[in-house]
């Protein structure tokens, strides 16, 4: 019983073997012991799924596409599947922002931004075991998408990373709430990022919610799903009031839409 899926009864979020996707793959009958699934030297996401064992992997934007190998460990026997990940194309999006500082920092702002990295790395690779991370999130914030997953990215004319997550248009002062259920594991002030909230949904499972006006949480607080977490705001580098949220499995970023009803 091994094989990764496309669709199926767990439909939250929905796979796509692509670059900055996500895979879903059942693994073995829920009645034996729980494997562990890595990616390169990655813990995966492992959940029991009705009469299965599956992991919900997710695929760097940078993976090649081709076949990749995942390493499944159970029982004391070692095994791998395959994962067959296809190209996608994401467009490019030009931006402005009136803050040079926000396209050129300064050496200041560098020396911060390089201490803020390292720490935004460490919370995203957060894995904190959960038995049964919960899936099926609600939009965080009401407002239009006004950015995709994955956009190759342009400010003030020069090429910066690709985009890592989705934007949620809507006016200053608009609530965001929790998608799903977990515990907040830092909130805070970054130069790109402005007020940002990180909740760990469990397994991996992180997201990030960056620009906020107002902070509505504490490090440490458990938040149930669609609980108060701050309001939309224009923090960091922004061009008008919106949510970026972003959202991490295994460490890497995958598209937060893929999490959402459609």
């Amino acid at each position: 019983m091994l094989a990764a899926l496309c669709s199926g009864a767990f439909a939250a979020p929905r796979p796509a073997l692509v670059p900055g996707g996500i895979a879903h793959l059942r693994i073995a009958a829920a009645d034996t012991p729980r494997p562990t699934v890595r990616l390169g030297d990655r813990p995966v996401l492992v959940r029991k799924e009705g009469n299965t064992w599956a992991a919900w992997i997710g695929l760097p934007l940078d993976l090649a596409p081709g076949a990749h190998t995942v390493a499944i460990e159970q029982a004391g026997t070692q095994r791998t599947a395959t994962l067959k990940v296809t190209a996608k194309h994401y467009p490019v999006q030009h931006l402005k922002v009136k803050n040079q500082r926000m396209v050129d920092p300064n050496p200041d702002d560098m020396a911060r931004i390089t201490r803020e990295s390292a720490t935004q790395a460490e919370i995203k690779t957060l894995f904190r075991d959960e038995a049964l991370p919960q899936l099926d999130f609600v939009p965080p914030a009401q407002g239009r998408h006004s950015s995709q997953f994955g956009l190759r990215r342009t400010f003030n004319g020069q090429a910066r990373a690709p985009h890592r997550g989705l934007d949620i248009a809507a006016p200053r002062g608009t609530p965001i709430v929790a998608p799903a259920g977990g515990i907040v594991t830092h909130t805070g002030n970054f130069f790109f990022n402005g007020n940002t909230v990180f909740v760990d949904h469990g397994q991996g499972l992180i997201s990030m919610f960056c620009h906020l006006d107002r902070i509505d949480a504490r490090a440490g607080d458990a938040v149930r799903q669609g609980a108060a977490l701050g309001t939309i705001g224009m923090t960091g580098r922004v061009t008008g009031p919106h949510l970026h949220w972003s959202v991490f499995l295994n460490g890497t970023p995958v598209d937060p839409a893929l999490f959402l009803p459609r």
